[in-house]
């Protein structure tokens, strides 16, 4: 026999209370005096040891009730005496939610403590010979074979708490498909099932498999995440003004104020703040901060919230350029706006090149290159251009109007650009300008109703080809462009169809022309993700980095260290990290022993929403399938027990004995040897 809640047989120590009563007699006596007390004596030889039989059956029935009370509360039950054969053996799979919500405290402590005891208790209830499998958020490969009960409780017992993150889908397949085959396959899940987690997708279960959700009830815990940041800023230069976006999320019932906010970048305060989240909803807070300096930073935005306090803290890193380089190939020497424009700004480091004299393998030096009315342009450039391009790069033709459309189109077309319809000469005509274009973001703070617009007198006009990937920027009559981009590959080409030369138009001269080239110049670098998502972000992007036959990445942390499979693509490189990351922090991409870039990797904010599904919600998600919910406070795992394992259970057969030692009891007391005991002095 055994006992699902063997702690209870602690209280068969209140046995001893009806022993001591037997034992001290604690009766009365009153004396009487009789003149002969010869008849008197004959009584008492006669009832003493009916008395003494009495006293002994009444001990035994008032024993036998306290101890099959106590084995009630215990749970008795019998587990089945046919031996399995191998193939008839149970294969009980159990997941215990292991992630952050489980932190959160009860009436029983943690829940992940909860879980874990539970699970014990489930194990206990099953043969020696059935098997067991152990399943986590970690999906760790240790878990990915049967164990037996010995081994299971051993496994259990080094279950901690892990950043990692799966969704209920997960779950239920990653159990159901290891052990298919077997016929006798049971699921249990232990969490709480937050609502992030469930999700609302339908699932199906395999049928031949009996699931049964065991629901941990947690308190009500108020919540504050540090939801996300993103820059305001279209490049980062040293010592410059910088702006963060920090956006805090209340996943609380009740509104919080005075939240105190602080951004550090390398170890350093930079800004500090104090915003009110109300309850359910979300708030920005723009923190401003200056005096960085060329190189990799490392950001943290962290509020102080609790109980809860995994969500506190964002990662976030970002690369300080030093300066941006530009290359100006030039069709004619004494061209001088683009020098003038890019010349003004330290942070633009430029480089003219004649048209004669072009340097192929230093295109991949520079994030931008302008082609500025090159009068031959050749095949071998427009070749050259289009990897450049197709590998990242950004290019601006602004063409020679004078070279005509049979030196022009060839050109574009080998760059898989539009070609040269013809050349339109004529009135001056105004351009439009698309305000809504992200080239001019932040550029006006007001937009005048009668505002100047760029003039052409001449320019080209080109075929439509490719319009899918056209954008344009600034716009001319007839739906043709004056200024527009082209995304080809992982780069950019911006297309003019007006030269620089003021007999073409106003353009270089006009005050939009400034912020556009800019804003032009600010995109063409390639900035990396402020952080990523432990769990979601498993493929990361990089420029391309070119490796030896046998070098391979690094992804480095304090004593800790993630390679990942590389794949070459055009203009990038990606890193396959697949479940590797499993802590937040920083990580340092290595090639041997140089530092190519720093990651920011955070935990998952599903985890912050404190809400959970309901026992509906979470049946409703199977359809007509049949699946078990239970809730810890109403003892799930003492149900059914005999349909789950075979086992037959004992504790009404106990409440039906004590009853039966009680009635026992009250019947000696009544009817056994009544008449009075006159005990003399």
């Amino acid at each position: 026999m055994n006992f699902l809640y063997p702690g209870f047989l602690f209280a068969l120590l209140a046995i001893a209370i009806p022993i001591v009563i037997h034992l001290f007699n604690f009766r009365k006596f009153k004396k009487i005096y009789f003149s002969n007390v010869q008849f008197l004596k004959e009584a008492k030889e006669q009832n003493s040891s009916r008395e003494k039989l009495k006293h002994l059956l009444i001990l035994m029935c008032r024993i036998l009730a306290v101890a099959f009370l106590v084995f009630a509360f215990a749970r008795p039950f019998i587990k089945s005496s046919s031996t399995n054969s191998p193939a008839d053996r149970s294969v009980i799979s159990i997941y215990i939610d292991n992630s952050y919500s489980m932190e959160t405290v009860n009436k029983e402590g943690s829940l992940l403590d909860e879980a874990k005891r539970k699970a014990r208790e489930i194990v206990k209830t099953y043969n020696l010979n059935d098997q067991f499998q152990l399943l986590t958020n970690d999906f760790e490969g240790k878990h990915q074979r049967l164990v037996n009960q010995d081994e299971f409780i051993q496994l259990l017992d080094e279950i901690k708490i892990s950043p990692a993150g799966r969704s209920l889908a997960q779950i239920i397949n990653r159990q159901q498909a290891e052990y298919a085959a077997n016929t006798n396959h049971i699921a249990y899940l232990l969490s709480d099932f937050q609502k992030g987690f469930a999700g609302t997708e339908p699932l199906r279960s395999n049928p031949g498999v009996s699931v049964n959700f065991i629901k941990l009830n947690a308190n009500n815990l108020p919540n504050i995440a540090v939801d996300s940041v993103w820059s305001l800023s279209p490049v980062h230069q040293p010592g410059q003004a910088e702006q963060i976006v920090v956006r805090l999320k209340n996943y609380g019932e009740e509104d919080a104020a005075e939240i105190p906010v602080k951004l550090t970048i390398d170890q350093q305060q930079k800004a500090i703040g104090n915003v009110a989240v109300k309850a359910g909803a979300s708030v920005l807070d723009t923190l401003s901060f200056s005096g960085l300096k060329a190189g990799w930073q490392k950001g943290k935005v962290g509020i102080k919230d609790f109980p809860l306090t995994f969500d506190d803290e964002l990662n976030f890193s970002f690369r300080v350029n030093k300066e941006l380089k530009v290359l100006s190939i030039n069709g004619d020497a004494s061209e001088k706006f683009i020098r003038s424009l890019f010349s003004s700004d330290p942070y633009f480091k430029l480089t003219e090149t004649p048209e004669s004299n072009i340097r192929y393998s230093t295109f991949s030096e520079y994030s931008l290159i302008v082609l500025n009315g090159l009068k031959n342009p050749s095949s071998g450039l427009a070749q050259q251009l289009k990897g450049y391009v197709q590998n990242g790069g950004s290019v601006v033709v602004f063409p020679d109007l004078d070279a005509g459309a049979a030196v022009y189109t060839p050109f574009l077309t080998a760059m898989a650009l539009p070609p040269v319809q013809q050349l339109v000469t004529g009135a001056p005509i105004s351009s439009t300008i698309d305000l809504k274009n992200p080239v001019f973001k932040d550029v006006f703070d007001q937009v005048p109703r009668n505002m100047d617009l760029p003039v052409v007198n001449r320019y080209f006009s080109y075929g439509d080809q490719n319009s899918s990937l056209k954008e344009s920027i600034l716009q001319l009559p007839l739906g043709r462009s004056l200024f527009a981009k082209y995304n080809l590959g992982a780069g950019q080409v911006y297309l003019s169809a007006a030269s620089l030369t003021i007999a073409d138009g106003n353009l270089p001269r006009h005050p939009v022309f400034v912020p556009l080239m800019y804003k032009v110049a600010f995109a063409s670098v390639r900035e990396q993700p402020l952080f990523y998502t432990i769990g979601l972000n498993n493929l990361l992007e990089s420029p391309k980095i070119d490796l030896l036959a046998n070098q391979s990445l690094k992804l480095v942390t304090d004593q800790f260290e993630v390679i990942p499979e590389v794949r070459q693509t055009p203009g990038k490189t990606l890193l396959y990290i697949a479940d590797q990351v499993k802590k937040a922090g920083f990580y340092e991409l290595r090639k041997a022993d140089s530092t190519l870039a720093v990651m920011a990797f955070n935990d998952n904010r599903t985890e912050s929403d404190m809400h959970y599904a309901s026992e509906p919600e979470l049946t409703s998600l199977f359809g007509k399938q049949k699946v078990s919910v239970y809730n810890s406070k109403r003892d799930a795992l003492s149900l059914n027990i005999q349909a789950k394992n075979s086992s037959t259970e004992l504790w009404k057969l106990c409440l039906i004995l004590v009853l039966v030692f009680l009635v026992l009891e009250i019947l000696l007391i009544r009817f056994f040897n009544n008449p009075k005991n006159i005990q003399t002095a």
